[in-house]
């Protein structure tokens, strides 16, 4: 297994949030996880930042558990960005993305050069040329997004981990967001796993979508093999039109009432 979850379970207390989850990601590939609300998609994300331990099975990287990896060298690898996110507001966007070389700096250093190099080609690639020397609390929610985005980058990972990336961002900043995703997955070749709640974005940016229902993976495949109305209907309870957006090539939904 490349990268996945092996036979994981997630319980709080006596309530079970997923079953028995088993799933290899693609690699080099976007997968998106959609679900109901409660249904266990954050928590499987969190197993992976370890900030939820699951109560059997393992997170897989390289056919090696997670835990068998020393936090800074799995830091190398896997960048991890949960959909809440604090730091001091007066701090710069650069600053915030050198936060990035935290796993590469050895004890008692300060940023070397080469660190310095990356940054500067971080800075370039998510488009924070003209706001690098802006405070946090001087930006848009996009802006800030982007500079968040734009630090786990700054790792130099191979598989990046997005919670819901574009919650509280107006539609603008939101497809800014998913274009920026999508242009980083492409040019960087890594695999992107994210939790999305608009489904008809994660459609148009997902070369796979993963949906989880009572506690279990329900479907995975390309987008319109896991997005029609029988899906809809099983996963969030809804009747919709499905549609082909011929310009992006994907399916389109249009909820309807009951």
């Amino acid at each position: 297994m490349y990268f996945g979850f092996e036979n994981v379970s997630i319980s709080y207390g006596k309530k079970k949030i997923v079953q028995d989850v088993t799933i290899d990601f693609p690699k080099g590939k976007t997968t998106t996880i959609i679900g109901a609300n409660g249904c266990g998609k954050t928590s499987l994300l969190k197993t992976i930042s370890r900030a939820v331990h699951p109560e059997t099975g393992k997170v897989v990287f390289n056919n090696r558990p997670i835990g068998h990896y020393k936090p800074k060298a799995l830091a190398k690898k896997i960048a991890y960005l949960p959909q809440i996110h604090e730091s001091p507001s007066d701090i710069s966007v650069r600053t915030l993305i050198s936060y990035g070389r935290y796993p590469y700096r050895k004890f008692g250093k300060g940023l070397s050069e080469q660190d310095h190099e990356i940054i500067d080609k971080t800075i370039c690639l998510t488009g924070l040329d003209h706001l690098q020397d802006r405070t946090l609390n001087n930006l848009s929610g996009g802006e800030r997004q982007r500079a968040w985005i734009a630090m786990t980058i700054c790792q130099e990972p191979e598989i990046l981990i997005l919670d819901e990336p574009i919650t509280y961002l107006d539609i603008g900043y939101q497809l800014e967001v998913m274009e920026l995703i999508r242009t980083l997955g492409a040019q960087l070749n890594i695999t992107i796993i994210m939790v999305l709640h608009d489904i008809n974005l994660a459609a148009r940016y997902s070369h796979h979508i993963l949906s989880i229902k009572d506690k279990q993976i329900y479907a995975c495949g390309e987008p319109r093999h896991v997005i029609t109305e029988d899906k809809l209907l099983d996963i969030f309870n809804i009747h919709s039109q499905i549609h082909e957006d011929h310009r992006n090539t994907c399916p389109f939904i249009i909820p309807e009432k009951k």
